[in-house]
């Protein structure tokens, strides 16, 4: 017999029965709700695309601003590389990184100081003859039995530099002045910074590159300093053998100029031996710089100084080339012409100096990862 209790009691356990029973579809309910993904706006992905491709052509236009000082920066950079053999033979013999870099740097500024005092003095001796010859010119203009007296009697020539002059030929010749002070003082800026951007990298090298390889994931770091070094190894031993070639170059140039009396026998050695360094087209330069100061002798002179850089350069390129690079870098011909032009297209003189380490650098990482992981495939 039920009590009124126990009735109470029972309303009270079917009450929290159905409560119980009611709650669980509401926790689902309440679960599909937390688990809800808000959706988007057109306008934020608008928004964020925008703001990309913004700061994509702010840095581009950056790049494009400051190229000129990024050039100068990547040759440092190579400079650097191409000098670490000799920094690290000398370091490795107790006398430390420093003293080492020290030891270089003196041994460049010499070579500097060496080809400014074979340099400057004909320069200067040429200058002074023009400013000598300047008055002798203007008496002869007024004289009418010479040549330039005729040419002025017939043609005027002095009436009309004036009316140039006073038409505002005047300043294009002020800015043309201005502009050739503006090239000397940025060529002069721009060496003194690449042998100090040169000092600091030859310098910390070392930390430069620990540095570099912790970006580098530690499961995959050893192979990536592997393929750094090997490069880095190639690239420096490159320079050696193209400097090899050059000097090589400048003697030659020297002692046929010293046997045929060509003038300024020494400044153009170094030169030829400066443009030597610069593959495939660096030696034709320099030997048509040459013929042409030949023809101030005589031109069968000129025109057999023409002929002897036509056979140098094939002793160059099949001598000479193969034998100071055959234990440096292994790219083929078609590949060094190739990465020349496009060098060169892209960063000028210093594109085509470090063009042939680059695509040896890229042959490099072909070689060891790239090409072993598609044939794993």
């Amino acid at each position: 017999m039920l009590t009124g209790n126990g009735a109470e009691e029972g309303e009270e356990g079917a009450d929290s029965t159905s409560e119980g029973a009611g709650a669980r579809p509401g926790g689902r309910r309440a679960g599909r709700e937390r688990r809800v993904r808000p959706t988007s706006s057109w306008f934020a992905v608008g928004f964020g695309i925008g703001l990309g491709l913004t700061l994509a052509f702010v840095a581009l236009q950056t790049v494009l601003h400051i190229r000129g000082l990024l050039t100068l920066l990547l040759l440092a950079l190579f400079v650097a590389i191409s000098l670490e053999p000799v920094v690290g033979w000398l370091a490795r013999r107790r006398i430390g990184r420093g003293w080492a870099v020290v030891v270089v740097i003196a041994g460049l500024l010499v070579v500097l100081a060496g080809f400014l005092a074979l340099v400057i003095p004909p320069v200067s001796k040429e200058v002074s003859a023009l400013a000598d010859a300047v008055p002798k010119w203007v008496q002869q203009l007024h004289d009418r039995h010479s040549l330039l007296g005729r040419l002025e009697n017939r043609y005027h020539l002095v009436a009309k530099l004036r009316e140039q002059l006073g038409a505002g030929g005047g300043s294009a010749v002020l800015g043309g002045l201005l502009g050739a002070g503006h090239i000397v003082l940025s060529a002069v800026t721009g060496t003194g910074l690449v042998i100090v951007l040169t000092v600091y990298f030859m310098a910390g090298m070392e930390h430069l590159k620990r540095f570099a390889y912790r970006f580098v994931p530690l499961s995959r770091r050893a192979k990536v300093i592997g393929v750094t070094e090997e490069i880095l190894w190639r690239v420096g031993r490159y320079m050696l053998g193209n400097a090899v070639t050059s000097a090589i170059a400048g003697l030659a140039t020297f002692l046929w100029c010293v046997a045929l009396d060509v003038p300024y026998a020494a400044a153009l050695g170094v030169f030829v031996a400066l443009m030597d360094m610069v593959p495939v087209v660096g030696s034709t330069i320099g030997g048509l710089v040459v013929s042409l100061v030949a023809l101030s002798v005589s031109f069968p002179v000129a025109l057999a100084t023409a002929g002897f850089y036509v056979g140098f350069r094939l002793a160059e390129d099949y001598l000479i080339m193969p034998k100071a690079m055959s234990y440096a870098v292994n790219v083929h011909p078609i590949v060094t012409v190739v990465a020349v032009v496009i060098g060169g297209a892209l960063l000028g003189v210093v594109g085509a100096l470090i063009a042939i380490p680059v695509a040896a650098g890229i042959g490099i990482v072909l070689d060891e990862a790239v090409f072993p992981r598609i044939d794993a495939l």
